[in-house]
């Protein structure tokens, strides 16, 4: 399909007006006329659904999406366009988003131990002699990719029919009981020369040589260090207010606590891997379209491209990986009553295109920081373990790339975080509760406290409108002022680092620190309360914006707040008695101030004797008119009144 005619701006050409209708019969080629489908102009783009005759009209006049390349909203497949060889007679558009497994395990192979790693017995490399059961191992997986399920079964291979029942059992959320009994099902259903697995354990040993492997690191139970590195010996806390005993019992070998760490480096080697993941990995350098207007993609931030200017070494190579990073704690066993917070740390690369780096095949699981109590402060203690990683993948591991048949140094940067702002609190190190609570107008936080409700009010938000912006010169709808303050600049992060650079701070949840009445402010009165550990990568201080707000957090907590004062929801509005007298104590809108003590006590003692009345009266009406019972409340009222 020709889509040279999208990149025409002047939409009276020929060429132009031809591609639309080519595109539209596309479009339509396994559709019915009235059918309305994504209209993709450059006002619509694919949110609105149009018919074929508002498509074409919207296409001419106001401009097809130049960025939509892949039109995977009208039909095309999902695939990249030079995968693969095609025949003539589509062969090649049979082929899915997974490559043919023997094909994949040969790149796979060929990443890990060179070219020639399937012919090793007539190597006379000592490295890759070095590794034989590995390869032998993964010769043995090879094998189980070429071998049929049964005799005669062109369908499925053994590891195709075990990866596929493994990934269904993630996607439903199978138990293990249930997969065995499928499995038994199989087994008696299928020949029985069926290479069928017997049990879940056997599945898992048979993918095991994949690669995709996790680290169990020991903790100390009030998270104050981790059991790796130079403490991997230690058996109790170094922390002398702790000094709890790593094991759960002396002698056993069961860790009290255990953080589950998934390695970074494999994860981001095999993407290159597979020729098409590959491929779109360069697509935020050479195949996203850059508006100055419009941002897409993170590739359009002005934090990226500042980062790129920053360090043009790491910009020049599009294979260069860009991560984001992203955390909150959930509780595992759902609404049950029981307290419990685990944190998953989320990595999402944004080398891909919109339409993938968003997905759950990209999203890279970093670690599981176990409960049953959020790590808070202490998270930087379970960072550790990513963070050395990080900075070993600034540096560069060598790398195969299967699109280009070669290898090369992947470099992989962290360019922020997003959170909600709790977690906003633990990852940056500066506290979100107190006077100070805002991180960007830090000492100039405009704070009223409210005696009644024994809150904090941030105000003060006027000061970021533009300076003619009419509400700056409103006082009655806020707080009785105007406000022509200019805007908070924020910190650069070398200056934040100036300000954290000699903070001395003891992890942990001992007793003693659970039982310290308060914090103490540091010594430059700021609410911060550790030196951040993202500030150990070399580029942290660099970065325009190193921490995010979830917007769907912030969003849902408003609608909320807002949804339950006009409803009126009992124990969620915001519409109290105490707040409407810190409304008058402050002076602001009189029509909303509460009422005298004495006005507020006539008041409840006139709605119980109004509650009261109405039951008597009901009680009433169901003793002396049976009738009442069948009737309607409405009806009775309005015709018996």
């Amino acid at each position: 399909m020709d889509k040279t005619w999208m990149k025409i701006s002047n939409r009276k050409d020929k060429a132009y007006e031809l591609g639309v209708k080519n595109f539209l019969k596309f479009a339509y080629s396994q559709k019915v006329e009235n059918q309305k489908i994504p209209c993709p102009c450059t006002q619509c783009n694919n949110f609105c659904n149009q018919t074929k005759t508002v498509v074409e009209d919207h296409l001419l006049t106001q401009g097809i999406r130049k960025s939509y390349t892949r039109w995977i909203h009208h039909g095309e497949q999902f695939r990249h366009q030079n995968c693969g060889d095609s025949t003539e007679h589509g062969d090649g558009e049979e082929d899915s988003d997974t490559e043919d497994l023997n094909d994949m395990l040969h790149d796979i192979g060929t990443a890990q131990w060179g070219d020639n790693w399937a012919g090793r017995e007539e190597s006379t490399d000592d490295s890759l002699n070095a590794n034989h059961s590995d390869t032998d191992n993964f010769l043995k997986l090879l094998e189980d990719a070429k071998k049929e399920l049964y005799p005669g079964n062109h369908f499925s291979s053994k590891l195709s029919f075990v990866v596929t029942f493994l990934h269904l059992k993630t996607m439903s959320g199978w138990t293990i009981k249930s997969f065995n009994a499928l499995l038994e099902i199989f087994r008696h259903a299928l020949p029985p020369e069926a290479t069928v697995p017997k049990s879940f354990a056997d599945a898992k040993k048979l993918i095991r040589d994949l690669g995709f492997k996790s680290e169990k690191i020991h903790a100390c139970v009030n998270d104050c260090v981790l059991f790796c590195k130079e403490n991997e010996n230690l058996d109790t806390c170094l922390n002398l207010n702790c000094k709890e005993p790593r094991y759960k019992m002396a002698g056993s070998r069961v860790p009290c606590k255990v953080l589950r760490y998934f390695p970074l480096k494999p994860g981001l080697q095999r993407l290159y891997t597979h020729k098409e993941i590959a491929s779109d990995m360069r697509w935020h350098k050479e195949k996203c379209v850059h508006d100055d207007n419009i941002m897409r993609h993170p590739a359009d931030s002005e934090a990226s491209k500042h980062f790129d200017r920053l360090h043009p070494d790491f910009a020049v190579n599009p294979r260069n990986v860009r991560l984001g990073l992203a955390t909150d704690g959930f509780n595992p066993f759902g609404t049950m009553s029981s307290a419990y917070s685990i944190w998953p740390i989320y990595l999402v690369p944004y080398n891909l295109p919109p339409w993938k780096c968003m997905r759950d095949p990209f999203f890279f699981l970093s670690m599981l920081i176990p409960g049953p109590k959020s790590p808070e402060n202490e998270i930087d203690v379970y960072m550790e373990p990513l963070i050395d990683e990080l900075n070993e993948m600034w540096l560069g591991v060598e790398t195969y790339d299967a699109y280009s048949g070669k290898k090369f140094d992947l470099r992989a940067a962290l360019l922020w975080t997003i959170n909600d702002f709790p977690a906003y609190a633990m990852l940056s190190g500066w506290s979100t509760k107190g006077y100070q609570a805002c991180p960007i107008c830090m000492v100039e936080t405009t704070y009223v406290h409210l005696p009644h409700r024994k809150k904090l009010c941030y105000t003060g938000h006027r000061r970021f409108l533009p300076i003619d912006h009419s509400w700056r010169r409103e006082k009655k709808p806020f707080d009785g002022n105007v406000d022509f303050r200019n805007p908070v600049a924020p910190l650069s992060g070398n200056e934040i680092l100036d300000q954290v650079q000699n903070m001395e701070v003891n992890f942990g949840k001992t007793k003693a620190q659970s039982n310290a009445k308060k914090r103490k402010r540091s010594e430059s009165g700021l609410n911060w309360t550790k030196k951040s550990c993202f500030f150990e990568l070399p580029y942290w201080a660099d970065l325009l914006l190193r921490h995010n707000l979830n917007l769907m957090h912030v969003s849902k907590n408003v609608s909320e707040a807002v949804i339950a004062t006009i409803m009126d929801i009992e124990n969620k509005t915001k519409d109290h008695w105490l707040c409407r007298q810190d409304l008058k104590d402050l002076g602001l809108k009189k029509e909303l101030h509460a009422f005298d003590s004495k006005w507020r006590l006539l008041y409840h003692a006139t709605c119980l004797l109004v509650v009261e009345f109405c039951q008597i009266s009901r009680w009433v009406c169901l003793k002396h008119l049976p009738m009442y019972k069948e009737w309607p409340v409405s009806n009775f009222w309005n015709e018996k009144s």
